[in-house]
């Protein structure tokens, strides 16, 4: 593929690429509801069904709040129902937060039409196809965590270049 036809290529899919992000945000938002949530916790349960037990830290790491914010955040997902804390099973002295499983109902009223709907759609693609988004997914994933460390990060930096510049 020639410069020519890859630069619009990129250019549409990147407005592609947006428009699915805000599906997804959206979806995210329409799931918490059906839960009786707000999109963080969510996500937060997202996390710690992805990896696993984790301290509220590395739990804060994950979905990107402060651990203080985790730790409200926690406390009302333990008094809600959604998590329970126990101890690290590698050093007792710490205390970890696992998710509890959503019943089967709770999954299928959350998330059971976007799986159908998904179903569909990769349904149309090739095992070729599949392996390609799968090789995207497994790329794109780490490098947007990559960004949003260089975002905050840049974000921070001009926030104390503002506070320097009202002294």
């Amino acid at each position: 593929m020639s410069d020519q036809e890859r630069g619009p290529l990129l250019g549409q899919l990147a407005r592609i690429y947006r428009d699915y992000l805000t599906a997804v945000v959206l979806h995210g938002q329409a799931a918490a509801e059906t839960l009786g949530q707000n999109p963080t916790d969510v996500y937060a349960l997202n996390a710690l069904e992805l990896a696993g037990p984790l301290t509220t830290g590395g739990l804060a790491e994950r979905i990107g709040l402060s651990q203080s914010a985790t730790t409200r955040l926690v406390d009302r997902l333990e008094r809600a129902g959604w998590v329970r804390r126990g101890p690290d099973p590698g050093d007792r002295r710490r205390v970890v937060v696992e998710a509890v499983p959503l019943t089967p109902e709770q999954d299928e009223a959350a998330f059971g039409a976007a799986r159908r709907r998904m179903a569909e759609v990769f349904d149309g693609f090739s095992a070729d196809e599949l392996r390609v988004l799968f090789r995207y997914f497994e790329q794109a994933a780490p490098a947007l965590r990559e960004a949003t460390a260089e975002t905050r990060s840049g974000a921070r930096a001009a926030t104390k270049g503002r506070a320097k510049g009202a002294r």
